[in-house]
């Protein structure tokens, strides 16, 4: 009797322990299938989706427009980067033997705005007024002179529809497109392109080159407006385009029209206009920030230049043009 209890007993421990080593078997297996699914994760619908590698990071380029070292371009030398936006080169600079400062504007970074002056053309109204907003300082790259007064009726001006000065045919125009792009050309037959829409122009005389060469009186010094003094070379501007879209402006302390021609053919300028002279009046900027952030710090561009009051950070009496990041 005891013989046959004990064996019933060891019977039952024995089934026993074939049961747990079933289910923990059966445990694993469901471990281990769930490990080999760890790469599928359920969808709110009960459904399984399979996760993709994230793409790499863009590069984080800063929100404003980088000042490089060799933005204070003094010594002469060939075009070096000045100004980084969106990781490129926006702005060159470069100096010739001759004393033009030259800055080179990548028209697919930036674009360009024609403000009004207190005087010319009037403080009020204008898409772009006498002094730069708030709304365009965060993108600032540049700025510098306009054209000659416009009771010297050597040009018209005219922005977003407004006219300040008619504008007239032959005339040397520097024309902005609503795309914001810029192109120089003589009025009526250069520019304005062909359904293109016109958003500003300023002009100021006849080229001063056209079709890659000078135009045909830049010998003649009074041709190209009265000068302080009478001198034969006071400080001069002027703004012209290459064949593959760069805007060039160049200026400097004491020029002729001559040296002002030169100095835009060694930079493959094919059609130019000249700007403002008279050393008043002849200024550019390039703007940088500190880290980003805190007030704008202009610095000129042409060595000796006397400078505009505020450096058109507050309110000028004459039009100017500022070029800022796209």
């Amino acid at each position: 009797m005891c013989d046959r209890v004990r064996a019933a007993f060891g019977a039952a421990v024995a089934l026993s322990a074939i049961s747990v080593a079933v289910a923990g078997c059966g445990s694993a297996k469901s471990a281990s299938g769930q490990r080999a699914q760890g790469a599928h994760r359920a969808s709110p619908t009960g459904s399984t989706s399979t996760t993709t590698p994230s793409a790499p990071a863009k590069p984080a380029y800063p929100p404003y427009p980088q000042l490089l070292p060799a933005a204070p371009q003094t010594a002469p030398g060939p075009f070096k980067p000045a100004v980084r936006w969106h990781g490129q080169t926006a702005v060159s600079v470069a100096r010739t033997g001759a004393g033009v400062t030259l800055l080179s504007f990548n028209q697919k970074l930036v674009d360009l705005h024609l403000h009004s002056g207190t005087i010319d053309a009037g403080s009020t109204g204008w898409r772009w007024g006498p002094a730069i907003a708030r709304l365009e300082r965060r993108r600032l790259i540049a700025a510098f002179n306009g054209g000659f007064r416009l009771d010297t009726v050597a040009g018209g001006f005219e922005s977003y529809g407004r006219v300040a000065a008619p504008l007239r045919s032959g005339l040397a125009s520097v024309v902005t497109y609503s795309d914001g792009t810029t192109d120089i050309g003589s009025w009526g037959t250069e520019v304005p392109a062909h359904g293109k829409k016109v958003i500003s122009v300023r002009q100021n005389l006849t080229p001063l080159i056209d079709h890659g060469a000078a135009g045909s009186s830049v010998s003649c010094v009074t041709c190209w407006g009265a000068t302080l003094g009478s001198v034969s070379a006071p400080a001069r501007s002027a703004l012209g385009i290459t064949a593959d879209g760069r805007l060039i402006w160049a200026g400097g302390e004491h020029l002729t029209p001559a040296q002002l021609v030169g100095a835009l053919l060694s930079a493959h300028v094919v059609r130019a206009v000249e700007l403002d002279i008279n050393p008043e009046w002849v200024n550019a900027y390039l703007y940088g920030h500190r880290h980003g952030h805190g007030p704008l710090a202009p610095l000129a561009m042409v060595p000796g230049q006397t400078g505009i009051p505020g450096e058109f950070l507050v309110p000028w009496e004459r039009d100017f043009f500022t070029v800022n990041g796209r």
